[in-house]
């Protein structure tokens, strides 16, 4: 068996493991979506980007309730993560024009989850040939843009995606009139 290091997510792994307060709980909790790097707010879940992206454009989905198992979700918090999954590629097709996407949880510390107490749902777009030598050569990872440049252009996607659900949300409570 062949082993990849990947020591640019040494910091992180080390940071995470030893976190006091939940990110996600944080996150939720500032009235300042910018710093929070909240990009969507439902109501039951919200979308933020990922701090330690593996490409630009890495988003996070997270029930804005503390839960750390999926299992453990109710039924109206696992359809709305379902609907935020296709808001955010929407989003993110217009945004970074990908040419595919990997999206999963990772349930629990063993299974790679930095955040074990409160799940979540990376959504990364992919581009053929994004996984190149720098990483694994050189212990750097070469993005385009950077964290707050892709919130500058993805807040205001998300919001355009807001405004269309609520006027769909309108529409399916508004009677219907009748003319004659």
């Amino acid at each position: 068996m062949r082993y990849i290091s990947a020591p640019w997510r040494a910091d992180y792994v080390r940071k995470a493991l030893s976190m006091k307060r939940c990110i996600f709980c944080e996150a939720m909790k500032s009235r300042d979506d910018r710093s929070a790097a909240v990009v969507y707010r439902g109501r039951r879940n919200f979308i933020l980007l990922n701090r330690y992206p593996y490409t630009p454009g890495h988003l996070l989905i997270a029930p804005k309730r503390h839960v750390a198992d999926f299992a453990e979700a109710r039924p109206d918090e696992r359809a709305e993560l379902a609907d935020l999954l296709q808001v955010a590629l929407r989003v993110l097709r217009v945004h970074c024009a990908p040419h595919g996407f990997n999206t999963g949880m990772n349930l629990g510390a063993s299974a790679g989850a930095g955040v074990a107490g409160h799940y979540h749902l990376h959504v990364v777009p992919r581009w053929t040939g994004d996984a190149n030598f720098m990483p694994l050569v050189g212990a750097t990872r070469v993005f385009i843009e950077d964290l707050d440049t892709t919130y500058q252009k993805l807040r205001p996607l998300f919001d355009v995606e807001r405004a269309r659900r609520e006027r769909a949300g309108r529409m399916k409570r508004s009677p219907a009139v009748h003319s004659r």
